[in-house]
């Protein structure tokens, strides 16, 4: 990122610290302010970690991504005692947010979160996302996308039903239907709110008109994009456009699908059903260009006795003190590590070399193929 996006991206986030951002009171009030347990006082087994903000929304400062929790990246089926296992333990280790989809699955994820929260539903704090065009009883994918306003109803009737829950804290519109205008959207999501059945909203992948005109419509909580050390495509508009409203940011993918961890080089290769085939970035010829990025995390994982997920999670944290990373794992051992990120931080000196760094690095190839990438930055038609 050169100088200029830089100082953008610096410039909208201190304009937000200094509480000029109207009524986003976490960046008046820092990012570790007192730490509370996500439990209630009856169970004080859980261990918390550091809360921040998405808009008036609390929640832990590392959530947990589900989404292959169903299916991994290599299309092998998880065991699911395992996976509820690891919902569990994150909730007793101090993660309170949790994110998921009807369309990972499509539905089945969303029923093993719903079993693995039961026992403290009430303590957590529950994303998902409405947007795909699937079929709302037997969950297939259809083509294309549907976020007509009585489909987004139905939708959420479903999504209660398998989370086992009778509210959505916080309900993203998963991408951008070029059909329906955003007010239509934020329309229903609000009646839905009246209902008690969705808390907050949010969107993913939409384009920076569409979030202005949604969050006029109905103040947005958070937004949902892919945002990594591998793709930093959102500070140069995005992040800076969520300072400027007061709107938290949630980077899907924060381990760049498994390549900031260092479990790809160089002579990777993918599997069928696997889209990191299909994603330039991982091509045969990008690929070994782009493992220049794995071994300055490696580099810096060294320097601060770290994991490579860790410095690449704590880096992230850093950007500003109302972004949550969602990390994503389908072990034990993984899920442990990413929440110690926490524990990692670096000073002001040490952030400016290291994005210094992060400059010099261009990565070759598109983050996604083209048909998926055509669904990112959409604007919504006007009503």
């Amino acid at each position: 990122m050169d100088s200029s996006r830089r100082q953008l991206l610096k410039g909208s986030v201190a304009l937000a610290a200094a509480g000029i951002a109207a009524g986003f009171s976490p960046l008046r009030e820092g990012v570790q302010a007192s730490v509370e347990s996500a439990s209630s006082s009856a169970n004080q087994t859980n261990e918390a970690i550091g809360r921040r903000r998405l808009g008036s929304l609390e929640v832990s400062s590392l959530g947990l991504g589900v989404q292959n929790m169903s299916r991994t990246y290599q299309t092998t089926i998880p065991h699911r005692p395992e996976m509820i296992d690891i919902i569990r333990t994150a909730f007793d280790r101090g993660v309170t947010f949790y994110d998921t989809a009807e369309a990972y699955g499509p539905h089945e994820v969303e029923r093993i979160l719903g079993e693995g929260v039961a026992p403290f539903r009430d303590q957590v704090v529950i994303a998902s996302k409405f947007g795909w065009n699937i079929d709302l009883e037997t969950g297939e994918r259809q083509p294309g996308l549907n976020s007509r306003p009585e489909h987004i109803k139905l939708a959420v009737e479903g999504m209660l039903q398998r989370l086992r829950t009778d509210r959505i804290d916080l309900l993203y519109q998963h991408r951008v239907d070029p059909e329906v205008p955003i007010e239509d959207v934020a329309g229903a999501v609000q009646d839905l709110m009246d209902e008690g059945k969705v808390l907050h909203w949010g969107l993913s992948e939409m384009g920076l008109d569409t979030l202005r005109r949604a969050h006029a419509a109905l103040p947005v909580a958070a937004v949902q994009n892919e945002y990594s050390m591998l793709w930093r495509g959102p500070e140069e508009e995005v992040i800076p456009l969520c300072a400027e409203l007061g709107i938290g940011f949630v980077p899907w993918s924060p381990l760049g699908v498994q390549f900031l961890t260092g479990a790809i080089d160089e002579n990777t290769r993918f599997a069928e059903g696997d889209i990191r085939k299909i994603e330039p970035r991982f091509s045969p010829e990008n690929l070994p260009h782009n493992m220049a990025l794995v071994q300055l995390v490696k580099d810096w994982a060294e320097r601060k006795d770290a994991t490579l997920a860790q410095i690449a999670l704590s880096w992230l944290m850093a950007q500003a003190p109302w972004i949550v990373p969602i990390p994503g794992t389908t072990q034990m051992a993984h899920m442990l590590q990413n929440i110690g990120a926490e524990e990692v931080s670096f000073s002001a000196d040490e952030l400016q070399e290291l994005n210094t760094a992060l400059d010099q690095i261009t990565i070759r190839g598109e983050r996604l193929p083209p048909a998926v990438l055509a669904f990112s930055g959409v604007e919504a038609p006007l009503p």
